[in-house]
């Protein structure tokens, strides 16, 4: 590792949730990568290794294979914990650019996750997310690794309440007053949760906020299912029912099968679940400024989302809102330079 990449760490605002992690850098730029690995040896070999798609990484004395692999559930309580949570954060590291540096980033866990319904911080839980991302993970191909020296946790969907009212432009950076004191709301669309988060005057609101264990990998899985059930199969690859949604349709034995209703099915499944769900939490939303929609869900179900509320709005790149906010707590609100 060279002097100038110890001595300046990186700041990095790193959203690793179940189904995509995302990284945001100072500079502007976007990674995103599915959050897909498993177990083990990658037993490939490639012809160019130029158009090496999988690669491997040692944390703890276990080998991960990342990349366009069939990868193993990430839907598990002790995922952000894992190695596996781990190898795939390295990997979007590495993709990122950053071999070698050492990296200041914030990353973050689900409301519900985050406090006890009292309101209380889980510290325990905190402790340990925030101590797992530190320890080491090796790339096998020669690779540096980029070192995390510096991990701070917030809730996922107060994340992207902290990219809503800090704004940042060529005149420098600023909280926006107005943005700071009204109610506004924040609901997270993700993998496996969606999050709901309303502040008011700087302050969390409890009974309004919270965790539903809901979200796009309940499609997936729903797909899955029907392209299993439909063409008598055991198994289908996570890459191709993935694919599925995209297009609509599954190749299989060489031939494109129309699955678009077993898609439309299972996001009208979500859509509904997510409506009710939101309903309950926030009402009509007649006293709150804003409802923002954000996660990769506001993404794959706007059109199905669009008018929900007459004051809602689905913000920028709303995949990476989140990361966005983690980045922008650690460059102007937690103080780095004193981390150990």
């Amino acid at each position: 590792m060279t002097a100038s990449k110890s001595m300046n760490p990186v700041p990095v605002g790193l959203d690793d949730g179940y189904a995509v992690t995302k990284l945001v850098l100072a500079d502007g730029r976007m990674f995103a990568i599915p959050s897909r690995a498993r177990l083990g040896k990658a037993n490939v070999t490639w012809i160019d290794s130029a158009e090496q798609r999988i690669f491997e990484y040692e944390t703890e004395s276990q080998i991960f294979a990342v990349g366009e692999i069939e990868g193993e559930a990430t839907e598990f309580d002790a995922y952000p914990f894992s190695g596996l949570n781990r190898a795939i954060v390295q990997h979007a590291l590495q993709q990122a650019g950053l071999e070698g540096h050492s990296v200041h980033a914030v990353s973050g866990l689900p409301i519900g996750s985050f406090y006890l319904k009292n309101g209380s911080r889980r510290e325990e839980t905190l402790a340990r997310k925030r101590a797992s991302l530190k320890q080491s993970v090796q790339p096998l191909d020669g690779r540096l690794p980029a070192g995390i020296a510096f991990h701070e946790v917030i809730p996922e969907a107060l994340a992207a309440w902290y990219d809503f009212v800090i704004t940042e432009s060529d005149g420098g950076v600023q909280i926006e007053p107005e943005r700071l004191q009204a109610p506004l709301a924040v609901v997270d669309i993700g993998g496996r949760t969606t999050d709901y988060v309303v502040v008011a005057d700087q302050a969390v609101m409890h009974a309004s906020s919270g965790s539903l264990r809901c979200g796009l990998l309940d499609v997936k899985r729903e797909v899955a299912d029907g392209i299993r059930g439909r063409f008598n199969l055991e198994t289908v690859s996570e890459r191709r029912v993935e694919a599925s949604i995209q297009s609509g349709a599954v190749r299989l034995f060489g031939k494109n099968r129309d699955v678009t209703d077993l898609v439309q099915r299972a996001q009208r499944q979500l859509v509904e679940r997510l409506y009710s769900e939101t309903q309950r939490q926030l009402g009509r939303g007649a006293e709150l400024e804003r409802i923002l929609f954000v996660g990769g869900g506001a993404v794959f179900l706007a059109a199905h989302i669009r008018d929900w509320f007459p004051n809602q709005i689905i913000t920028e790149h709303p995949a990476f809102a989140n990361a966005r906010g983690m980045l922008k707590y650690l460059r102007y609100v937690c103080e780095a330079s004193n981390a150990a």
